[in-house]
This record gives structure tokens, sequence and C-alpha cells, in this order.
């Protein structure tokens, strides 16, 4: 909007509103008005959940019982997340890439079903929500739309290979469930991860700015050829997105922080899982998704194991998961693993950046 207004409107008759042209000053734009946004809005909404009388989140019988203490603290903070993110692109991108405005469609439509989720629990005060079957549908609704689009678009449908130059796997017809699987996997493995005060905010923004990187690698045709990636036009434009994200992600955490005074939720984790498995997806490092995001992986492999486990041995082989919860339950205490998983997700982000020079 305003990238349409100063620059394309404007800026024949004012030089300096040229700024706007450069998506790097516009990503920088988008991370200091969600910053902001965050740090006012949020305790603004904190208090308006108060003053309605809404319920906060229910807590698991069988948790960990440090977290009866987190019993009523509020929920859904990730919508003001949402809004921020959202407001800021259509602010700051270019509204006439159309992958904008998919990746904002799924973005907000994921926040949607995690909000159903999410008032099913506090109004009800049962931590199951919406049933699996429920919420699986309606996830592969909308990321089934969105891989739609991409076909329809003539995006490429191939599945690229780190660490060797213009190497890629056609997918044709099953590129549709692969975006599917990838979109929807992400958006329940950060999810997963959810369980601690800032656990999930901490690796969302790692991997935000990664693939803010990939983005803008991917979207500058030069930049693009010298490294040895697929050039996407525009995709510069959602390293705009992904700036917002990072943005609205240290807002959030300023009160989200260890005790926590509100949780994303699932509006805010499936949001953000959805549109960081989209953007993968965009600019095909989807592969490179599972070492960013490691700390995502681990945590929904937990609670696979697990589950299986049980179901064919009658064992567990964590005390609990996901498997922040079996650290807790061996006494580590919730900041220590918070950190050092912060910690390994920072790592593992700088790992994927390397990959663009092993080619």
């Amino acid at each position: 909007m305003l990238y349409h207004l100063l620059y394309q409107g404007l800026s024949g008759y004012y030089a300096v509103l040229n700024v706007f042209r450069y998506q790097t000053f516009r990503c920088l734009s988008a991370f200091f008005f969600c910053f902001l946004f965050l740090l006012v809005v949020e305790p603004l909404f904190i208090r308006r959940l108060h003053r309605m009388g809404v319920k906060g989140q229910p807590i698991r019988d069988d948790g960990p019982r440090e977290h009866e203490t987190k019993r009523g603290t509020p929920t859904m903070g990730g919508l003001v997340i949402v809004v921020a993110v959202t407001l800021s692109s259509l602010l700051f991108c270019d509204l006439s890439v159309g992958a904008v405005w998919v990746a904002l469609v799924v973005f907000n439509l994921f926040a949607y079903v995690g909000f159903l989720d999410d008032w099913k629990k506090i109004t009800k005060q049962d931590s199951k929500g919406l049933s699996e079957r429920q919420k699986l549908l309606l996830q592969v609704s909308v990321a089934g739309i969105a891989a739609g689009w991409l076909l329809w678009s003539a995006f490429p449908s191939t599945l690229q290979l780190p660490f060797f130059k213009q190497a890629a796997i056609p997918l044709g017809i099953l590129f549709i469930p692969f975006v599917i699987f990838v979109v929807i996997g992400t958006s329940n493995a950060v999810n997963l991860t959810d369980g601690l005060d800032g656990l999930a905010i901490g690796p969302v923004m790692t991997v935000a700015a990664t693939y803010a990187v990939f983005c803008y690698v991917s979207g500058h045709a030069r930049i693009a050829e010298y490294i040895g990636v697929l050039y996407v036009p525009n995709l510069g434009e959602i390293s705009i997105i992904l700036a917002a994200v990072v943005a609205s992600g240290l807002g959030f955490l300023w009160y989200n922080t260890f005790p926590a005074q509100v949780f994303m939720g699932d509006t805010g984790a499936l949001a953000l899982g959805g549109i960081l498995g989209f953007v993968s997806v965009l600019c095909k490092q989807e592969l490179m998704l599972v070492v960013s995001g490691g700390i995502f992986v681990v945590e929904t492999l937990s609670v696979i194991i697990q589950r299986y486990s049980y179901k064919w041995r009658k064992k567990r082989v964590f005390k609990m998961a996901p498997i922040h919860h079996h650290f807790e339950l061996k006494g580590w205490a919730e900041p220590k693993i918070i950190v050092r998983f912060w910690i390994i997700s920072v790592v593992l982000a700088l790992l994927s950046l390397t990959t663009l020079k092993l080619r």
C-alpha cells in the first residue's frame, strides 16, 4: 500500500521516496512497525481478555505439576502477531505480486483454524480442542488450495536438492500432496513445540530469518545465478513478510518470556508454522527446513516415537512427549530448556545458510 502510494505514486515528485523501491528498506520498515505494534497492542489485548472474562489456557492433567501455575494464563496472543504481520505486509509489500497474497491467505486461514481450536479449549476448559480429524481436514483444504494455485500459476513443480547447483527432481502432479505435507507438517510441528514459555517463538524467528535470506537470494536474478539456486521472480517481497514475522516474534516474546503473561495458542502456532512451510516451497528450499527447523522436527519425532512405541511395545521411550516435557520431568528448569533449544536453533539456522555456498 505504502509502496504503491509513496514509490509508484509520489517518488517522481519527492526523490527521497525512492527508498521504498528497495526491498531491504521495506524489510526494515516492516520489522520496526511490527515490533512496535506488538509492544503496544499485546498488553492491550491481554487486558481486554481479562475484562471480557475470557477463561485462560486449560492445562493437561497429565502434564508436569509445575504447569499448574500456568492455569488461567490468557491465550490466543498469536492473534496480535497475525494482525501485525498481515497489516505490515499490506503496507510495505508490492501487492501486485500474487505470491504475497497467497502467503497471507495461508497465514490467516491457518490462524483461523487455530482460533477455532483455541476457542473451543477455553470455552469448554478442555485441552483437547478440535478433533484431529477436524483440524486435519481444514488444514488440508487450505494447503491444497495454495498448492493448486502454485501449479495453476506455472510455478516450478520440482524438488530442489541442496548442495548441488540446479539439481532438481520433477514432481509433476505429486507436487500438490508434497506441498500439503510440508505446510501441514510444519504447522503442526510448531504447534507441538509451543509447550513452554517462549520455546516455540525462538525457533520460529530463526527459521523466518533464515528463509528471509533464502527468499531474497532466490528473488535476485544475479545473486541466484552466482550462487546456483533457482531464480524465482519477485520472491524478495516474501522476505518482507518474514522480517515482519521475526519482529512480531521479538515483540511477542517480551510478554511470552518465562513466566509468560500470555500464550500464542494454536492461533499463532498454526499460522506461523503454516507460513514457514509455504515459504519454504516458494523459495524451493523445502529440504533445508529439516535442518533450520530441526527443533520442530525433533519435537514431532518424539511424539511419533512415543505414540507408536506405546502402541506396539506398551513401553514409553520418553518420560513424556513432546521431548521438552521429558527434560522437565528429568529435573531441568524450564528457562534452561528454552534457552538451550534456542541456542540449538540459532546454530541450525547458521548451518542452513552455509549451504548457499556449499554447491
